[in-house]
């Protein structure tokens, strides 16, 4: 027998031992449901309760003591609580009973991921495989993940036109109006595929350019695989308004200035458009996908890139010539800095010996500009023990000063920090304003 016939009968014998995994069916996703089972069976014995206490009991012992791991990630991301979930149903039961149809269709939903999750496996060999929980939360996350899990809130990401939404302030019912348009499952599908997506990724830095581009990833992905994108007012406002965003999201990408672009929804305002910085990463992501020649290999550096490294992403933006020409780093953060608020006084001011009276009973300290609602406010270098700060009366009607309660005894020395959590109505940071003074013997 000749050498080659020799190799060609031992390396049958191999693949009848160890069969080639290319041939093996994709492995379906892991999915879960009980927690929808349990939420509703929770809620069916909280609406015969008469008393808020049983009512607790009936949720705590039903739904949370029931759990998956899933809905314990959710609970622990989202910071929801038992006496919230009992509140939240006995205030809105028009709006349970009407999603309750919806969230029977989320098997549906699972059914409609697994080709898309099959696709995506061979666009991209190295992808892992990740469960997903179908749970009820609190209208806090529509998706999200954790420990390599895709965690689905149901109450958001189910339900579609035909929800009543009757017992939400005007406000509310609106907002919930516009984001439960379109096909739920089909809506459900995409979001689940963006937030299977995030499980393989590496966590975003605090620059803003790096949030975008690891959320932005996903949608362009999503669609890469389903041919659809979400079916948001981002989606639809960014192309249109593409130009004015490239340069307003140049001058504060380098920035940890999210509040503009992410998370940002205005009820009261129709015309407002929230979490822009999806399209924008999405279109920086979609401009690099495009112009690659080897698009296995641009699909694994959008998946793969390090989110966390600023100066990984940084390099990254480059190469997509989303932004023709050099970026100039030093010179935009400069330029955003000079925007930042700052306190320009506080009253009643210390004396020039660095003193204030024992006796004063409020603190006001002036901005340079009118702030946002948002406030940060942080110990100094002396702790809690020469922190002042007893209550707040809050901002003034032109919310250029913001006043605080002290209490404050003779013979002490005092400190607190006015963080970068107070931002002004355009989302400018403030410089972070260190207070100390003493009080006289």
């Amino acid at each position: 027998m000749s050498i080659r016939r020799t190799c060609y009968l031992t390396l049958l014998s191999l693949l009848s031992l160890f069969p080639a995994f290319a041939q093996q069916p994709a492995q379906k996703p892991q999915v879960f449901f009980s927690d929808l089972d349990n939420f509703w069976v929770a809620y069916d014995s909280i609406r015969t309760a008469p008393d808020s206490l049983r009512q607790l009991g009936y949720l705590q012992r039903l739904y949370i003591a029931k759990a998956t791991p899933g809905l314990k990630s959710m609970v622990e991301v989202r910071g929801y609580t038992a006496p919230e979930y009992v509140h939240a149903i006995r205030r809105y039961p028009k709006f349970w009973n009407s999603l309750r149809p919806f969230t029977r269709r989320a098997p549906e939903v699972a059914a409609g991921l697994e080709p898309y999750l099959k696709k995506l496996k061979q666009l991209y060999p190295a992808l892992r495989p990740a469960p997903i929980y179908f749970t009820v939360g609190l209208f806090r996350s529509g998706g999200t993940i954790k420990d390599g899990a895709v965690l689905i809130g149901s109450e958001l990401t189910l339900g579609g036109p035909g929800l009543d939404l009757s017992e939400f302030p005007p406000a509310v019912r609106a907002a919930r109006a516009r984001s439960y348009q379109g096909a739920p499952v089909a809506k459900a599908v995409l979001t689940g595929v963006h937030e299977y997506v995030h499980t393989q990724e590496k966590e975003p830095g605090d620059m803003l350019l790096s949030l975008a581009l690891y959320e932005g990833t996903c949608d362009m992905i999503a669609e890469l695989v389903t041919g659809r994108v979400p079916a948001q007012p981002y989606m639809t406002y960014g192309p249109a308004h593409e130009a004015q965003l490239k340069e307003q999201f140049k001058a504060e990408m380098f920035t940890p200035a999210i509040s503009n672009w992410f998370y940002n929804p205005a009820p009261d305002d129709p015309a407002h458009v929230s979490d822009l910085g999806y399209y924008l990463g999405y279109a920086i992501g979609k401009a690099y996908y495009g112009q690659a020649k080897d698009k296995p290999a641009a699909l694994k550096r959008l998946i793969e890139l390090d989110y966390g490294n600023d100066a990984a992403v940084e390099a990254f933006l480059r190469e997509t010539h989303y932004y023709p020409g050099p970026l100039d780093k030093a010179q935009l953060l400069r330029a955003y800095a000079a925007h930042n608020p700052v306190v320009v006084s506080m009253t009643p001011a210390p004396s020039p010996d660095g003193f204030l009276d024992a006796s004063v009973k409020e603190l006001r300290f002036t901005f340079s500009a009118p702030m946002s609602p948002n406030t940060g406010t942080g110990l100094g270098p002396g702790g809690r023990e020469q922190f002042p700060v007893t209550g707040r009366v809050g901002f003034s009607a032109d919310q250029k000063s913001y006043t605080y309660k002290v209490d404050l005894r003779p013979g002490h020395a005092y400190g607190f920090v006015l963080e970068s959590g107070f931002k002004s109505l355009d989302g400018h940071p403030l410089v972070p304003y260190q207070v100390a003074f003493k009080t006289k013997e």
